[in-house]
């Protein structure tokens, strides 16, 4: 099993107002846009729920706005290293403090961040639960703006292999050494409801493994045992490459973060996933 990448509410609440700490609110809310909208959907930051309520000492991460290629068509697709650097710099972020991460709703925002920060050789920690759950246990909660931390001079350690395009995901499809697992919901991986990242389907012989059967009813993810179980059924086997994709490369990195918990040490993430999936590729439905 790898070190823990997740920190407990408890745990938190202890370091609550260490110099030490770095805590960053990472919510991203994905909202419906009119038919016909040549995008899937519109990437709102949760600046609102923020300054709405947050964890005190906190500061706020803007995924498509300041850590995205804005550039590329599909939403949050990782920029160069420069942008990365300078963004994070800009909020204060040391690898030498406690990074804690966490998102409203849903974990994935935070493991993003988490999954991103990794592939720059920056190890943080990933509030287990929440913002949600933070706040279900009573523990204190601050309005306003954030107040930031002092910016910082941030280098990245690139470290390869944490991203793969759609040629790399094609040229595997078929490939026994290699494991394409789907975070998405059966219904979408099995092509019975359509999609708002594309044509219904999923990449061919890819497995369905879904982000939110790893989650629990408070917003913890679940037990080890219970990830690995799930994944060994769908044979997700530590001696396969695993490419894990998703609508947007978000959800699938809850899959991630509990694979690499596991000791999985050959892991990467199709960044653009079924939104960047070629029209000329090929698809596979039930």
């Amino acid at each position: 099993m790898s070190q823990s990448a997740l920190i407990a509410t408890e745990q938190l609440a202890v370091i609550l107002g260490d110099p030490n700490l770095r805590l960053y609110d990472c919510t991203t809310y994905n909202e419906p846009v009119p038919p016909g909208s040549d995008v899937p959907y519109r990437a709102v930051p949760g600046d609102k729920s923020f300054a709405a309520g947050h964890i005190p000492g906190a500061d706020f991460l803007d995924l498509q706005g300041e850590f995205a290629d804005t550039s590329a068509r599909p939403l949050f697709m990782m920029p160069d290293v420069g942008q990365l650097e300078a963004a994070f710099g800009r909020h204060g972020l040391d690898a030498s403090k406690t990074i804690v991460l966490y998102s409203i709703g849903t974990m994935m925002w935070s493991t993003r961040f988490w999954w991103m920060l990794r592939s720059l050789g920056v190890d943080a920690l990933v509030l287990d639960g929440g913002f949600d759950k933070w706040k279900e246990e009573g523990r204190p909660v601050e309005t306003g703006a954030p107040k930031g931390y002092p910016a910082t001079t941030f280098k990245a350690t690139p470290r390869a292999g944490f991203f793969v395009d759609k040629n790399v995901v094609k040229a595997r499809i078929g490939d026994p050494s290699t494991a394409i697992v789907n975070a998405l919901l059966p219904q979408f991986h099995q092509g019975l409801e359509p999609s708002r990242y594309g044509r219904p389907g999923r990449v061919p012989s890819s497995i369905n493994v879904p982000a939110p059967s790893l989650v629990n009813a408070d917003k913890t993810l679940t037990s080890l045992a219970d990830a690995e179980a799930k994944f060994v059924a769908q044979g997700v086997t530590r001696d396969k490459t695993v490419i894990c994709y998703c609508g947007g490369g978000i959800s699938a990195t809850i899959n991630l973060l509990l694979l690499t918990q596991l000791g999985y040490d050959k892991l990467t993430l199709y960044d653009g996933s079924m939104g960047e999936w070629d029209p000329s590729f090929p698809i596979e439905t039930d």
